[in-house]
Order: structure tokens, then sequence, then C-alpha cells
């Protein structure tokens, strides 16, 4: 694989004002692999993103693209393209005009932009709508404009921003389906911020899950689901997130709510209190295990999630059967005690 579009990031740190918004980062992005910045509102994805893009400067730290440090490089410089939330189209222009504004600016000669505006708009399917303006456009048409004036310079890095999260649930799906052919067809590194998992675990090669500030766990998708390394990151990942059970360990035996669930013979455990995590899937409704209250029943159509109280506190479970449970019965909940996750309440680590 040639060494083009590698990324590395090396202890980054951003301040605004006194208040700092990301705290050590290192990463490495290998060349053409589609990478997801994920995690909630303000947790530094966004921020580490305009970083990468030369629009924030940082407090300390360095960026390496391809082995050459460009920590000081003006955006324009960085051989990247992004495509924003907003999208940031020129209403005043058609869509050919504006799929054809960065070639002008690097002053690429008139026959050569018709020919690369007509192979961006291609890609994305709006061969048909290069006369029209933005205004004229849906919102999922407006988005692939943007996706074409992006691609159109064949940047060796390509970066968005949330791209998705103005169109409705169906465009959404269809939209992911076309962006991951994108970047197939394109063979560019793609760097992709979201707040939405189930977008990152299906576009992305490997996720690095954002916590305030912190990268907290790099990996691919089914690594980050089936091996989270910290309670932040179990009880984020995850449809609904995993149930965290406060138990405990009494002679090698693991107790919730007052009943043993496993018995640990060939581990000694240290701790005595624990947090135990469940996946919503991995309980069922049985005639023996933890009692519980059923609070309230979601369905959702091809599932049903039971909200339990345990002890007074809320915890879920997915099922795709759906029986006849009735809200505020007493029932019991057995786990599945090959599939339980064991944390430290201390330090929040994966035990």
């Amino acid at each position: 694989m040639s060494n083009k579009g590698k990324i590395e990031l090396k202890n980054i740190e951003k301040f605004y004002g006194k208040t700092k918004v990301l705290d050590d980062v290192n990463l490495t992005i290998e060349p053409n692999e589609f990478f997801a910045f994920l995690g909630p509102s303000g947790s530094g994805k966004t921020t580490t993103l305009r970083i990468l893009a030369g629009l924030e400067d940082l407090n300390k730290g360095k960026i390496f693209f391809d082995g050459t440090d460009i920590t000081n490089f003006s955006p324009s410089n960085r051989d990247i393209a992004m495509v924003f939330q907003s999208y940031a189209l020129y209403p005043h222009m058609t869509v050919y005009e504006n799929i054809a504004f960065p070639l002008k600016m690097d002053k690429i000669e008139k026959s050569r932009i018709a020919e690369l505006v007509k192979q961006s708009a291609t890609k994305v399917k709006i061969e048909h709508l290069l006369s029209r303006k933005p205004g004229q456009l849906s919102g999922g048409q407006q988005q692939r404009v943007a996706l074409a004036r992006a691609v159109v310079r064949k940047p060796k890095i390509f970066l968005l921003d949330e791209p998705l999260s103005n169109l409705d649930a169906k465009l959404r799906l269809e939209t992911r389906v076309e962006l991951k052919n994108l970047q197939k067809s394109l063979n560019v590194t793609t760097v992709y911020v979201t707040h939405d998992q189930e977008e990152a675990m299906t576009l992305a090669n490997r996720i690095a899950v954002f916590l305030e500030g912190k990268i907290m766990q790099v990996g691919t998708p089914t690594e980050i689901f089936n091996n989270p390394k910290t309670l932040q990151v179990a009880s984020f990942i995850g449809n609904p997130p995993m149930n965290l059970l406060d138990g405990e360990i009494i002679n090698n035996q693991l107790i919730i709510s007052g009943v043993k669930i496993i018995n640990f013979d060939n581990k000694t455990y240290k701790k005595k209190k624990i947090v135990v995590g469940i996946r919503p899937g991995e309980l069922t409704i049985s005639n023996e295990g933890m009692p519980a209250k059923i609070y309230l029943i979601e369905q959702l159509g091809d599932s049903t999630i039971m909200n339990l109280d345990i002890n007074e506190k809320i915890i879920k479970l997915k099922s795709s059967v759906n029986k006849n449970f009735k809200e505020n019965s007493e029932v019991f909940v057995k786990i599945n005690t090959d599939k339980i996750y064991l944390f430290d309440p201390d330090t929040g680590l994966r035990i």
C-alpha cells in the first residue's frame, strides 16, 4: 500500500480560555482508512477534525501527514477536503459552479474543469442537476453537491463533519451506503465525525471513541462493541447501551441483588465491590434469577425492550420474542453468564 494519506496526531492539547477541550490526543490513521470519531456532543471530536483541517490552532502537540509536520500549514496547503454539517454551498452559484469552485481557485484550465466536474457529479449521481441552484435542491441533493465539491480536487484526505445529520432517517441510510461506496472508489483516507454509533459502526474500518476531550478507545467496530476497555465506553456503545449493575464477589462467587450469578473457580478477584456489565440482549425473563419488576415495555416491531426495575435501578432487556408480559408485573431475570463484563468501580477499567 502506498504511504499516501497517513495521519498522525501527537500529544494534541487544545484550550478554549481556561477550559481544556482536548487532553493529550494521540492517534494514527492509516492510508485509505475510513476512520470515525465517535462521541457525544462536546467530547472533542469536531475540534480534532477542525485541527486536522487547519481551521483551529492547537496549544500543544504536532500533526503529521505522510510523515511531514503540517502543524503550522494553512488549510489550503494541507491537501484535504472537508464537508461541513451545513454543506456550506454558495447559494448564488449553480451546482456546476459550486463543484468547480475549488478547481478555479487552483487555476485549473477550463476544459479540464468541465471534465472533472462531470466525473465528480456522476460519482454522486447528480450529473442531471448541474444547472440548478442549491435553493432548488432537496437536503439530500445539497449533501451530494457538497460531497462532489469535496472530491473534485482528488484530495489526499477527506474530512466529514456529521454530514448526514440534517437528512431524514430513510435518506440517511441510503446516503450512508453511497458514502461507503464513494470512499472505496476514491481510495482516500477519510475521517468521519458522528455522534451516531450505528453510523460509525457501519461505515468505519476503525473508530476512536471520544469522551470529555480524551480518546477512550480505538479499535474496529467489533472490538469496541465486544471488548469495551472502560465503563464509559461500555455505557456509550450499543443500542440500547450495556446495563451496568452493582455486584460483589464473595468467596469467588459473583452476587447481584443477593442472587448468586456465577462461580469463578479458576480466578481470584481481589475486589469485593464490582460493576457488572451485561448487554440488553443477554438477559432473559425466566422462572429463576434476579427478582425484577417490569417498569415499561417498548415495542419496536421486530423486537421488544423491557425496562426492568431491579433494586430501584432501571435496566433494559432486549428480546425478539414478544410474550404477553404486563407492566408492573413481578418477574425473574436470568443473565447469560458467558457474556458478562466486570469493571473496577474505582478506576472504571475492565477487569
